[in-house]
């Protein structure tokens, strides 16, 4: 847990509205917001005239009239005029002021020259490549403060130079811990927690911010949580982004009753906030709360109906309602505003999906990939839909990432399971299916799958072991995960009865096929079974029983898509792939 009880909460607050104040004049506006919504939660008295020396000092060295007419070019989204203004002007701030309007510039030509083709962004570098090699010039003279750092390595970044993109913003968050901005672009480019915690990062209490935003985003949700609850406890209780976090990390643990309440909360402390909208409503997708989605999306929509969540919300409302055609365009709208947007790709996938158009949702899960290599559900997407053109050697290589990615989430080896047994790596498939049983099966089919492969080997033991514990698995969840778990069930019971009669075992025979008779699907087996024992028992014991029913057939998952796996992932479980990691 964050060691974070010693804080004084009057500093922090004092740190939080100087980096708003340095944020706002440079219009790293959600920053800005990051800095004033954290501020703005801290219940704590701040001393006035120490609130008035913290302005933005940069800004009495500078053209006064120069940077004002720049940043109100800004607002007016003419960055090119901005850039203009300022262009010999050498401190600091005008600098970056000039440099990152030149940025934004060429960002809003390369998305306005996007073609109409979904996600084919123009990839024509050669500007930014230029003004990679004039940070790169600044960097080496040590010109560059904290925020012309964080530019610099998010050009890198789009030049795809991630080991330098790093480093550079491990200087930008050293130099400049407030800036949030810096810190999400460094999370982008950790690959795992080894590298997290090999990174130099400054010892600062946004570090402990940053490691649960990286920690939720590598699926470690515990240690995101301790951290967020640490900071919830110290005096941020108040503090949307903490809750919003919390929510999610419930989401993608696919505790729904918890994300939906913390969900709940947040939207009456923020009845107007749109951030992490979508994946509030990937929860009452897969809770199927039509109601609360229809009222989510009118009050999105009411908001700004121009917004990417927005569009994610009622894409998800129309997929609810089984509209698939209208869910993709409201998702296709998402990316229109916003081609990186990871939420819109993988839910376009899931669409295309039930609508079985493989070849377009491939498109898509790949696209999310580009945009985020540790999308799982991605992943895990493709699998499937290689798995429905019946190319498993394809399928397993997409489903062996998904679990790199999600390694103890039973879907994903249970996958990987179905395909060595379709390639006939028996062996591995086993082991597949006993580690998806032990980490916790979600859908609770693993054991099942493990006990018709023992019965296919011939492996009648392990099969009947196999058997009997899926059934107290099934008797202790309470419930049915799955639709076809009632037949499962039958057969498992079939097979006991059959399996004890041929050895005498009566009792046991007697009571498999007694519950076997409650069946339709098993009905008549169980009868034969117990008019066997029946008159064994007449007869005494000479008799020679039955031997084992080899007939029984071998129920197997098919090559069809199944309905709702990856729309639970990523929403929230059956993967929307809506839960989604």
């Amino acid at each position: 847990m964050a060691d974070i009880s010693s804080l004084d909460l009057a500093k922090v607050k004092e740190e939080l509205i100087e980096a708003h104040r340095e944020c706002s004049i440079r219009k790293l506006l959600n920053g800005a917001k990051w800095a004033a919504e954290l501020s703005s939660a801290l219940e704590v008295t701040v001393d006035p005239q120490v609130l008035m020396q913290k302005v933005c000092k940069e800004a009495y060295f500078c053209d006064v009239d120069k940077v004002n007419l720049a940043t109100t070019y800004f607002d007016l989204k003419e960055y090119d005029r901005a850039a203009h203004v300022v262009r010999d002007l050498t401190r600091p701030l005008p600098y970056f002021l000039h440099m990152y309007a030149q940025y934004l510039a060429e960002e809003t030509r390369r998305l306005d020259n996007t073609s109409d083709s979904i996600g084919q962004v123009s990839q024509d570098n050669s500007r930014l490549r230029n003004m990679k090699t004039e940070l790169s010039t600044k960097h080496q003279q040590r010109e560059l403060d904290g925020f012309g750092l964080y530019l610099y390595g998010v050009v890198l970044k789009k030049l795809d130079l991630s080991k330098m993109a790093v480093d550079v913003l491990v200087e930008a968050v050293t130099k400049q811990p407030l800036h949030w901005g810096a810190w999400q672009e460094l999370a982008s480019l950790i690959t795992d927690r080894e590298m997290l915690l090999s990174l130099p990062l400054p010892d600062h209490w946004v570090k402990w911010l940053f490691l649960a935003h990286v920690y939720l985003e590598l699926q470690l949700h515990e240690e995101a949580l301790d951290i967020y609850h640490s900071f919830i406890n110290a005096g941020f209780h108040k503090a949307t982004y903490l809750l919003a976090q919390v929510a999610t990390t419930f989401h993608n643990m696919r505790d729904v009753e918890q994300a939906v309440g913390a969900f709940g909360e947040l939207e009456k402390m923020d009845p107007f906030r749109l951030e992490n909208m979508d994946v509030y409503s990937n929860l009452l997708y897969v809770k199927e709360m039509r109601a609360e989605l229809a009222y989510l999306a009118h009050r999105c929509c009411d908001i700004n109906k121009y917004r990417v969540e927005t569009c994610c919300v009622i894409g998800n409302y129309y997929s609810l309602r089984c509209q698939h055609e209208k869910a993709i365009l409201y998702f296709q709208r998402a990316l229109r505003l916003n081609p990186h947007y990871l939420s819109a790709w993988t839910l376009m996938g899931h669409e295309y999906m039930e609508m079985k158009n493989t070849p377009a949702a491939i498109q898509a899960y790949r696209q999310a990939i580009e945009v985020n290599k540790r999308d799982y559900r991605a992943w895990y997407g493709l699998g499937q839909t290689y798995e429905i053109l019946k190319m498993p050697f394809y399928s397993l290589y997409y489903y062996r990432q998904a679990h790199v990615l999600k390694p103890n989430d039973s879907r994903m080896v249970v996958a990987l399971g179905e395909c060595y047994e379709k390639l006939e790596r028996l062996q591995e498939a086993k082991k597949c299916y006993r580690k998806a049983h032990s980490i916790g099966d979600v859908e609770g089919g693993a054991l099942y799958k493990l006990a018709k492969l023992y019965e296919r080997l011939s492996e009648n033991e392990q099969a009947a072991s196999a058997y009997t514990e899926y059934i107290l698995d099934a008797e202790r969840r309470g419930y049915y995960p799955q639709v076809h778990t009632h037949d499962e069930i039958s057969q498992a019971y079939r097979y006991l009865a059959n399996f004890h009669w041929s050895r005498r075992q009566l009792d046991e025979a007697y009571a498999a096929a007694q519950k076997c008779a409650e069946y339709a699907e098993t009905r008549e087996d169980a009868k034969v079974i117990l008019q066997q024992i029946q008159s064994l028992r007449s007869q005494g014991e000479g008799s020679t029983p039955a031997r084992l029913d080899d007939s029984m057939g071998s129920l197997t998952s098919g090559d069809h898509f199944r309905p709702g796996e990856p729309r639970a992932f990523g929403r929230v479980t059956p993967v929307n792939l809506k839960f989604t990691p």
